[in-house]
C-alpha cells in the first residue's frame, strides 16, 4: 500500500499568491483577494474573466454578450485611470496579455492584489491592481490520470420583441401621420386595405405580401457545446510533472459561427540535488474563430417582416432595398481568424544554506495570428424578375479577399534573492529581484477585390490591378529593480515595505525612471493577553497600508516625432499628376511626458469567530491618481493630432468586505459566503472637458456620468408646449418635456439648448456590486448555488431599444405597446404614458440624452447551479478506477431586474445575448 498524505489547508493557514512570492494568509498586511480553482473551474465556462465574476470583493467584472469565446472586463477597486484600466496578469510569476489564455482547469488559485501594499511591488503596471494566476502543479507521491468530459447547450436568457407586420404597418401609418401634422389621411404610408386584409394577402402570395421571421430564420433554438480535459499527474521525490491537454468547442446560436480551443500544459518540478531545483514549463494555446462575414443581431431585430429574405422559389430576396441580414450572413461568405500561442518558463533555483535562494527565470512566450475574410458578392433578383439581377445587397457588392498575419513575441527574464530567517521571536523575510521584459510585435496584411471566383479563397487568383497590402511593428521594454522586507515580532506585529524603480520604454530617457514605495502594518490583536479570555474571538487582525502605483500604458512612442506614410500622395510633374509614397509628422512630441501615479491608502479588518467558523474581511481605501496621462487640445493650424500631457487628477473611495461561514452537522458539510463592495470615481482638474456622446468627463464628475437634459414628463396639449421653452420648433404633443436650467447670463432664458440646460444626470458605474456562495455537501452528493449582482446603475434605455423605425424603415419595438403616448389614446391613458408618441421630426428632442431614459439597472442573478454525485468506491474499485463523479450545472439561469421584458441586465443592445448554458459531466479518476 503507497499512503500519501496532502496538507489541508483552511482558512489562516492557507498559503496565498504575493508578487514574487507566497504568505499564509494570516502574515498578510496588504488587501488580497483569493479564489481557489475549484471555483473557477466550477462556474463552467472556458474564459477565466467571466468565471470571476461575483467571485472577490472589489472585483468588478462586466460582459455584454455571451457569443461564443466572448471575455468580460475586469476591474479592480474602480477606476483610476482615463486611459488603460485592466489589471496587470501575472501568470505563474511572470508578465501575460490575457487572463484568459488560460484553461480555467489548469488554476490552481488566483490572488487579486488590491492596494499598494500588495501590488507596488509591480510598480510601472500596476495601477489598476494586479491578479496572480498560479497553474496545478504535482506532488510528490501523487500519480494518475484524469478525464473530465462535459456536454451541454446554450440556450438566450432573454431576447427583444418586435412588432408583427400587421401593428408594423399600423405603427408607421400613425409616425407618418403624427409626422404629416396628424392631417385627415391616417394611412399615409399602408392603405387600410392592406392593413386590414394582410394576413389573407399573405395566404395568397407571400412574395407580395411577406410575413418574415427574421429571428427564425437566423437562430437556432439553442447552441451545443462540448468540453474534454485530460490530466497526468506523476510526483516522485525527484520528478513532479502535471500534463494537461484540453478541448473545448462552442457553437452559436446562428450557423457558420463556432468557437473551438485546444490548450496543452506540462509544468515540470525538479530536485537536482540538496542545492539545486528547477522548473521547466512548457504552454500551447489554439483557438479558431469562424462566424459570418456580418454580424446578424442588430439587423435581425430591426428589419420588419413586411420585408422578404428569400422568395419562395428559393432565390435571394430584396429585403429592404437591399437591406437583407437574412442573405448576407447565409450568403455572404467567412470570417475566420486563428490564434496560436506557444510558450513556457525555465527556472533554476539555487540554494546555498537553508532560507536564502537565488532564482534565475527566463519565460518567453511566441504568438502566431492568422485571419482570413472572404467576403462574397450576393446579387438578388425582383420578385417578377427572376432572370435579371435588380442589385447585390448592402455591403455585398463584390468578392473581395482579406488575410493578416500578425506575429508577436514577449520575453521575460528575472534574477530573484529571497530570504527568511527567524531569530527567537523575530521573523524576517526579504526578497530582491531584477526583471526585464520585451515585446515585439509585427502586422502584415494583403487583400484583393473583384473575385471571379467565390469557392477558391487565396489571393493569387485576385485581380493584380485590385490588390493591396500594407505591414507595420512596434516594440516596447521595460526594465525594474525592485526589493520587498516583511517582518513580524511573535506573529503579532507585522511591519512590510516594498519599493520598485522601473524604466519604461514609451518615456523619453530623461523622464523614463520612476519608484514606487509601500509601507504596511499588521497587528493580531487577538494574540494579546487581554484578548485569548474572549473565546468568541478566533482570529483578530487590524492592518492599514500606504503606497505609489503607476501606469505607463498610452502608447509606445508618445515622446517621439513619429511619421506616417501615405502611399497614394498626388505630385506634379509638370502638368501631370502622379501618386508617390509622402510621410509626415502626425503627432506633437511632448519629451517631458512620465508616469502616471496613483497614491493609495487602505485600512481592513480580518476576524475570525468561533473557531473560525465565521470569517470577516472588511477594508475601506482611498485612491488619489495624479499626473494621467491626456490628449489635450493644441491649435489646429499646428496642423498634428493632440497630444498626450501629464494633467488629470482622479479620486476614487470605496469600501468592500466579504463574510462566511462553514460547519459541519454529521454528515452534512456546508458553508455559506458573501461579499459586497461599492467606489466612487471623482474627476479632478482634467484641464478641461471631455465630451463622450451622452457621458462627460469634467472636474467634479463622476467617470464617465450621464450628461444630458432633466425632463418634465410629456407635453400632453399644444397649449403646453407653446407656453414652454423648447429644445427646436418640432415638439408637439407627446413628445418630452424638458427644463429651462438656465442661460447665458446664468439663468432660465426661455429656450432649451445644450450649452445652458444639460447637467451631469449620475454616474454611469455599477454601485453595491456583490457575490453569494451557498455549498452544501451530504455523503456522495454535492450542490452547490452561486449569486453575482449589483445593487445600483444609473442605465439608459438607449435608442434600439426605444426608438421605432431606426434607419426610418425598422421595426417598432415590442414594449413599446399600449404604453406610448397617442392621438389615438384618451387623456388618462396619456397621462400614463411612459413612452413618447411615433415621430422621426422629433426624434431629436425625444431621444436626446435625459433623465428621462435613465432607471435603476440593478440586478440579482443566480449565476451558477451545480449538483454533483460521486459513484461509491465500491462501485468504483470493482472497474478499477479511483472514482467517477457525475454531475449536471446550469449557469445564468435566472434574474430579477427592472429592464424591459426581453432585455437582459448585462446584455449589450445590439450583441449577442447572454445565454444560459445546461451542462452534463463526468469526471473520472483512473
Amino acid at each position: 500500500f503507497n499512503v500519501v498524505l496532502e496538507e489541508e489547508t483552511i482558512g489562516l493557514e492557507e498559503v496565498v499568491a504575493i508578487g514574487y512570492g507566497t504568505v499564509k494568509k494570516s502574515d498578510l498586511t496588504g488587501a488580497i483577494g483569493s479564489v481557489k480553482g475549484d471555483v473557477i473551474s466550477n462556474r463552467k465556462t472556458t474564459q477565466i474573466s467571466q468565471a470571476l465574476q461575483g467571485t472577490v470583493s472589489g472585483l468588478m467584472v462586466t460582459r455584454n454578450n455571451n457569443a461564443p469565446g466572448s471575455t468580460a472586463t475586469i476591474r479592480i477597486r474602480g477606476v483610476t485611470t482615463i486611459g488603460e484600466t485592466s489589471p496587470l496578469i501575472i501568470l505563474d510569476g511572470v508578465p501575460v496579455d490575457d487572463i484568459n489564455s488560460v484553461n480555467p482547469n489548469d488554476v490552481e488559485n488566483i490572488s487579486v492584489l488590491k492596494d499598494a501594499a500588495s501590488a507596488s511591488i509591480y510598480g510601472s503596471r500596476a495601477a489598476a491592481g494586479v491578479i496572480l494566476v498560479t497553474t496545478k502543479r504535482a506532488k510528490s507521491g501523487q500519480i494518475g490520470l484524469e478525464y473530465n468530459m462535459e456536454y451541454g447547450f446554450e440556450k438566450p436568457t432573454q431576447m427583444p420583441e418586435y412588432a408583427n407586420a400587421i401593428t408594423f404597418m399600423k405603427h408607421v401609418n400613425e409616425l407618418r401621420w403624427n409626422d404629416n401634422s396628424n392631417n385627415t389621411n391616417e394611412y399615409p404610408t399602408y392603405t387600410k386595405d392592406i392593413v386590414d386584409n394582410y394576413t389573407s394577402l399573405n395566404a395568397q402570395n407571400p412574395d407580395l405580401y411577406p410575413n418574415t421571421d427574421w429571428r427564425g430564420l437566423i437562430l437556432n433554438n439553442s447552441a451545443p457545446r462540448q468540453s474534454h480535459n485530460i490530466s497526468i499527474t506523476a510526483g516522485t521525490k525527484a520528478i513532479k510533472t502535471k500534463a494537461s491537454l484540453a478541448y473545448d468547442k462552442t457553437d452559436a446560436l446562428y450557423n457558420a459561427r463556432t468557437y473551438e480551443r485546444l490548450t496543452a500544459r506540462f509544468n515540470n518540478d525538479i530536485t537536482i540535488n540538496n542545492y539545486l531545483s528547477a522548473t521547466v514549463d512548457f504552454n500551447f494555446k489554439r483557438s479558431i474563430s469562424k462566424q459570418p462575414v456580418v454580424d446578424p443581431m442588430y439587423k435581425m431585430g430591426i428589419v420588419p417582416p413586411i420585408y422578404a429574405a428569400m422568395w419562395s422559389d428559393g432565390r435571394v430576396g430584396a429585403g429592404k432595398d437591399g437591406a437583407n441580414i437574412y442573405g448576407q450572413m447565409k450568403y455572404g461568405g467567412t470570417n475566420d481568424n486563428y490564434y496560436n500561442s506557444v510558450g513556457g518558463k525555465i527556472s533554476i533555483d539555487f540554494t546555498p544554506f537553508k532560507g536564502l535562494k537565488l532564482s534565475g527565470v527566463v519565460s518567453p512566450t511566441y504568438n502566431f495570428d492568422k485571419g482570413k475574410k472572404f467576403s462574397l458578392a450576393i446579387p438578388y433578383t425582383a420578385y417578377n424578375n427572376p432572370g435579371t439581377v435588380s442589385g447585390y445587397l448592402e455591403g455585398a457588392k463584390e468578392t473581395t479577399l482579406n488575410e493578416v498575419r500578425n506575429d508577436s513575441y514577449r520575453v521575460t527574464y528575472q534574477f530573484l534573492t529571497n530570504y527568511t530567517k527567524s531569530f527567537g521571536q523575530h521573523n524576517l523575510n526579504a526578497m530582491a529581484g531584477y526583471e526585464y521584459y520585451y515585446a515585439f510585435n509585427e502586422n502584415l496584411a494583403a487583400s484583393r477585390g473583384q473575385y471571379g471566383l467565390t469557392s477558391y479563397p487565396y489571393l493569387n487568383i485576385g485581380p493584380l490591378a485590385l490588390r493591396d497590402n500594407s505591414g507595420d511593428a512596434y516594440e516596447n521594454a521595460y526594465r525594474s529593480y525592485f526589493g520587498r522586507v516583511m517582518y513580524n515580532y511573535q506573529n503579532k506585529y507585522f511591519l512590510q515595505g516594498n519599493i520598485r524603480y522601473d524604466g519604461s520604454s514609451r518615456f523619453y530617457k530623461d523622464y523614463r525612471w520612476g519608484s514606487f514605495p509601500s509601507f504596511s502594518a499588521g497587528w493580531v490583536m487577538s494574540e494579546e493577553s487581554f484578548m485569548k479570555s474572549i473565546p468568541t474571538i478566533s482570529f483578530l487582525k487590524l492592518r492599514g497600508s500606504w503606497g505609489t502605483l503607476g501606469n505607463e500604458r498610452i502608447g509606445n512612442y508618445p515622446y517621439q516625432a513619429a511619421l506616417n506614410f501615405e502611399t497614394n500622395s498626388l505630385f506634379y510633374q509638370g502638368n501631370t499628376a502622379i501618386s508617390a509614397q509622402s510621410a509626415a509628422q502626425w503627432q506633437y512630441a511632448i519629451r517631458d511626458i512620465s508616469w502616471e501615479k496613483t497614491e493609495s491608502f487602505d485600512i481592513g479588518l480580518d476576524a475570525n469567530f468561533f473557531d473560525n467558523k465565521l470569517r470577516f474581511t472588511g477594508d475601506y481605501y482611498k485612491k488619489t491618481t495624479k499626473d494621467m496621462l491626456l490628449q489635450l487640445q493644441i491649435p489646429m493650424y499646428l496642423g498634428f493630432d493632440n497630444p498626450n500631457q501629464n494633467t488629470g487628477k482622479m479620486n476614487t473611495n470605496g469600501w468592500e468586505f466579504e463574510i462566511g461561514w462553514n460547519d459541519k452537522i454529521g454528515d452534512l458539510d456546508y458553508s455559506v459566503s458573501a461579499n459586497l463592495s461599492d467606489f466612487k470615481s471623482i474627476m479632478g482638474d482634467l484641464g478641461g472637458t471631455e465630451f463622450l456622446g451622452d457621458q462627460i468627463k469634467r472636474h467634479g464628475s463622476e467617470f464617465n456620468e450621464w450628461y444630458g437634459y432633466v425632463s418634465d414628463g410629456l407635453y400632453q396639449t399644444q397649449a403646453d408646449v407653446d407656453a414652454s421653452a423648447k429644445l427646436n420648433t418640432s415638439v408637439r404633443p407627446g413628445d418630452v418635456r424638458f427644463k429651462d436650467i438656465s442661460g447665458p447670463a446664468g439663468v432660465p432664458d426661455g429656450k432649451i439648448s445644450p450649452e445652458y440646460d444639460r447637467i451631469l444626470l449620475g454616474g454611469s458605474l455599477p454601485h453595491f456590486m456583490y457575490g453569494a456562495n451557498i455549498s452544501l455537501g451530504y455523503k456522495n452528493f454535492d450542490f452547490s448555488v452561486v449569486f453575482q449582482g449589483i445593487g445600483d446603475q444609473n442605465v439608459r434605455l438607449n435608442n434600439t431599444m426605444v426608438q421605432p423605425l431606426l434607419e426610418n424603415y425598422g421595426n417598432f419595438p415590442a414594449i413599446l405597446d399600449g404604453k406610448y403616448w397617442s392621438k389615438y389614446n384618451t387623456d388618462a391613458q396619456n397621462l400614463g404614458a411612459r413612452y413618447p408618441r411615433f415621430t422621426n421630426t422629433s426624434a431629436g428632442n425625444n431621444y436626446a440624452m435625459s433623465d428621462f431614459w435613465l432607471f435603476n439597472g440593478a440586478y440579482l442573478r443566480v449565476k451558477n447551479v451545480t449538483l454533483g454525485y460521486n459513484v461509491p468506491k465500491f462501485i468504483t474499485e470493482k472497474v478499477k478506477l479511483q472514482g467517477i463523479r457525475l454531475y449536471a450545472s446550469v449557469s445564468d439561469l435566472f434574474s430579477i431586474n427592472n429592464y424591459p421584458k426581453g432585455w437582459d441586465p448585462e446584455m449589450s443592445s445590439t450583441a449577442y445575448p447572454i445565454t444560459t448554458s445546461f451542462i452534463f459531466g463526468a469526471s473520472v479518476k483512473f
